[in-house]
């Protein structure tokens, strides 16, 4: 399987890089570029938690490892509450008791729980309008409710047994439980703070990329144990490769769902903006999120249902999972996906009153 998805991703690059030479006539040149252009933002997303991950693990892991421990849950899994790409992989392979749950941890469970903490309940309640928050904030709660689904699924392909997937899970049901709570009791209390902890996130990844940067430089860090960053830039760099065809190929696929999902849309009763921002945040919550005042009510709450576990897969995901671990391919893809599709489902049955207008 994950020779056939790097066949795809090196197709796409190709496409990619010929539509570029040609004057980009057909936008698949303007996809290879966005995947270069990617580095960036990259690059200060995560390349300052990788270089701190050894020190915050130490210092973490004074209260995480023994508190885990007592309850049998492998430490890894406290990184499970970072996006993979913002921290949350190389925090949780510094703190794995069991190299098989560090990488469950740090990719799957991250990639659907950490990257709803951290990137997109904050970044969705910051870019949509103030009317529009209770749809959304119904849609998370959806998407939190079928969460395990997508965990346990993502957890058995990746070899953990089903039991075992549960417990080691045990912490992150109890935090989803809170947020769910929170989110139907004081939403406007748990917006500010979802909000306030991504900036904290923000500045600690800023803190991290600068002493880092100063430490390469001059040799002088006040912070001992930091990764080097030319470390996290080699990671940084192989995701940037990789997006240099899953875009293309992520685009290509768009095109040719496109048509199937506008009339799946009007059997379900719903506009095409709402259809086709399942497809869009399938490969970047963003511009899902930028749709949103385009979509009828029942398709803002099944988007944002959609995107606590289906967000960013077939671009930042994919492409940080197959640069680092590829073997971890098949457990993303299909935790992301069975949590993503039973959160749409459930929000379609819980929404059947609410038609498009």
């Amino acid at each position: 399987m994950n020779r056939v998805l790097m066949l795809i991703m090196a197709i796409g690059a190709v496409a990619g890089g010929i539509d570029r030479i040609r004057g980009n006539k057909h936008g698949y040149g303007e996809k290879f570029e966005e995947g270069f252009l990617f580095l960036g933002p990259t690059a200060l997303s995560m390349a300052g938690m990788i270089c701190l991950a050894p020190v915050l693990a130490d210092v973490l892991g004074r209260v995480v490892v023994p508190f885990y421990e007592a309850i049998g849950v492998d430490p890894a899994m406290f990184g499970s509450l970072l996006a993979i790409d913002m921290g949350g992989y190389p925090l949780a392979q510094e703190l794995a008791g069991d190299r098989l749950i560090g990488s469950y941890a740090g990719i799957v469970a991250a990639a659907i729980f950490g990257c709803t903490i951290v990137f997109t309940i904050p970044v969705g309640m910051g870019m949509i309008k103030k009317e529009e928050r209770g749809c959304f904030a119904r849609g998370i709660m959806i998407g939190l409710i079928t969460m395990p689904v997508g965990l346990i699924v993502g957890g058995v392909i990746a070899g953990i047994p089903f039991l075992a997937c549960i417990h080691q899970n045990l912490p992150v049901f109890v935090l989803a439980l809170a947020l769910l709570v929170g989110l139907w009791k004081f939403p406007d209390k748990m917006i500010r703070g979802f909000c306030m902890f991504a900036d904290g996130i923000r500045a600690v990844v800023t803190i991290g990329l600068v002493l880092a940067v100063v430490e390469s430089m001059c040799g002088w860090n006040p912070v001992k144990g930091m990764a080097p960053v030319e470390e996290a830039m080699s990671v940084v760099s192989s995701i940037g490769v990789v997006m240099l065809g899953s875009l293309p190929a992520a685009e290509f696929l768009q095109r040719r769902l496109r048509a199937p999902f506008a009339r799946l849309g009007k059997r379900l009763q719903m506009k095409p903006e709402s259809m086709t921002g399942m497809l869009v945040g399938i490969v970047s919550a963003i511009p899902a999120i930028t749709m949103y005042q385009d979509m009828d009510e029942r398709g803002k709450v099944v988007n944002a249902a959609f995107l606590v576990s289906g967000a960013s897969l077939l671009a930042a995901h994919i492409g940080f999972t197959i640069s680092t671990e590829p073997e971890m391919l098949g457990a993303l893809l299909g935790g992301k996906l069975s949590g993503a599709v039973t959160a749409a489902l459930l929000a379609l049955c819980l929404c059947r009153e609410e038609k498009s207008v």
